[in-house]
């Protein structure tokens, strides 16, 4: 439903599953609700995909972090060399506690994200923590995600047929349960990196 929400949770609820949806964060309520009586039109460049209006205007580094969520989960991975020996963790963003992790000796960093959202989903799950979000710095693990399939050259062979075995196991988890968590985009030029970062760069 178009209106103005102040909180990152109830606004992604409202386009979460429609195609097109437009959204854009602005740093007061009256601009908002301004812009929502203009349309978006006016924040739409020529040529720009639909989801995030205005989005390719905002300036690198700008987002405030008194919009971090910070009851929230955050997930990373690290792999030494691409492929090579990899591993992920999610922590809790505000305290930096490792919740869960996993290691494996041979995949990728993209696969290393997936299998972080996926890991995180399905505990927050069992845990009854439905609407608590998750952060992650990987666009493509969080596309991986909504298309449900992981899209990898990664050698399939003896080390890696633990690792493809997690990989099935999380694409039919996606196709066979529905989620409300969050999954949000970790703005790492505004806020430095993911609390879940193993800080090897």
């Amino acid at each position: 439903m178009p209106g103005v929400y102040d909180e990152w949770p109830k606004a992604q609820e409202q386009i979460k599953g429609y195609q097109g949806a437009l959204y854009k964060s602005f740093t007061s309520r009256t601009e908002a609700e301004q812009a929502l009586a203009k349309g978006p039109a006016s924040y739409l460049r020529s040529g720009s995909s639909s989801g995030g209006a205005g989005k390719s205007r905002k300036k690198k580094g700008s987002t405030p972090r008194s919009q971090i969520i910070w009851r929230s989960l955050s997930v990373d991975a690290a792999c030494s060399g691409n492929p090579g020996p990899m591993e992920y963790q999610g922590v809790d963003t505000r305290s930096k506690d490792r919740i869960f992790h996993q290691a494996f000796d041979l995949g990728t960093n993209n696969i290393g994200e997936f299998q972080a959202i996926i890991h995180g989903l399905a505990l927050l799950k069992k845990q009854g923590l439905h609407d608590l979000p998750i952060y992650t710095d990987s666009a493509t693990a969080m596309a991986w995600v909504r298309n449900k399939k992981v899209k990898t050259k990664l050698v399939r062979d003896g080390r890696t047929a633990g690792l493809y075995e997690l990989i099935e196991r999380g694409e039919q988890w996606l196709k066979n349960n529905t989620f409300r968590n969050p999954i949000v985009k970790w703005d790492t030029d505004s806020w430095g990196e993911i609390p879940a970062d193993f800080g090897r760069k």
